[in-house]
């Protein structure tokens, strides 16, 4: 888009490159990850309703996804906030939010955290795992996804008018669904459209990253301006072989 062409647009309104300082480039300031919830192993279901303490830490860190609580990072508003302090005063200034639509995006929060900590949030556009896609969405052609991931970024997003800077992270299975393929390929036309990033959550499978770029590129994409996040679950010898293709 030509008025935005060079700048990068954050929740608070477009800046230039130069003021984004440090940079962390996938982060989650406010989410609900409730919706991909992992039942515990059998005989340790109570462990899931429990509050977070000093005594169940350890089985919480090796069950994260098991403990619904844990799941909920929207009520911690409060201490995102002392983070983002704590992140500034030591020199950062830019964070790029990765919650996109499935998964609790609250671009309201978003941006009283930009207004009341000083650093730049840019927030993510589109939709993340096929479990969690609305009926709705599971409907959805690629051309009405891809209308839906523009205008998130040129005219705002949730019913609010914040706009987000780049699209992700988009979500994909192993193996991958029929929803998620429409998708990728309303991704690869809304980042022709946009010209902006694309952040993409890989499947856990080795080749799932392969099948998303093929994807994404036989719909249009710029491999050069996509990130695929989460390579360190693959193996060493898959990563350097993704690194020199």
């Amino acid at each position: 888009m030509p008025s935005l062409s060079g700048k990068v647009q954050t929740v608070l309104g477009p800046v230039e490159p130069d003021c984004l300082g440090y940079t962390l480039t996938h982060e989650h300031l406010t989410m609900d990850y409730s919706s991909c919830f992992c039942p515990p192993s059998p005989g340790q279901e109570p462990l899931s309703n429990e509050p977070i303490e000093m005594k169940n830490l350890f089985w919480i860190k090796q069950n994260p996804y098991s403990h619904k609580e844990n799941l909920l990072l929207y009520q911690e508003t409060d201490a995102v906030r002392e983070e983002l302090l704590h992140f500034k005063a030591a020199g950062g200034g830019t964070i790029v939010e990765n919650t996109t639509t499935g998964i609790g995006r609250d671009m309201n929060t978003l941006k009283k955290l930009a207004e009341e900590t000083g650093v730049h949030i840019i927030a993510g556009a589109g939709f993340y795992v096929d479990s969690t896609h609305s009926s709705q969405t599971q409907a959805m052609t690629v051309e009405q996804l891809t209308e839906i991931i523009v205008n998130e970024v040129l005219k705002g997003a949730d019913g609010t008018n914040i706009k987000c800077g780049v699209v992700g992270e988009i979500g994909c299975s192993w193996p991958l669904t029929p929803s998620e393929h429409r998708v990728l390929q309303a991704t690869a036309q809304a980042q022709a459209q946009l010209g902006c990033p694309v952040i993409i959550h890989p499947g856990r499978n080795s080749n799932s990253p392969f099948q998303i770029i093929r994807i994404l590129q036989e719909a249009g994409a710029d491999a050069s301006k996509t990130v695929m996040s989460h390579l360190d679950r693959l193996s060493v010898e898959r990563v350097n072989d993704i690194k020199s293709k």
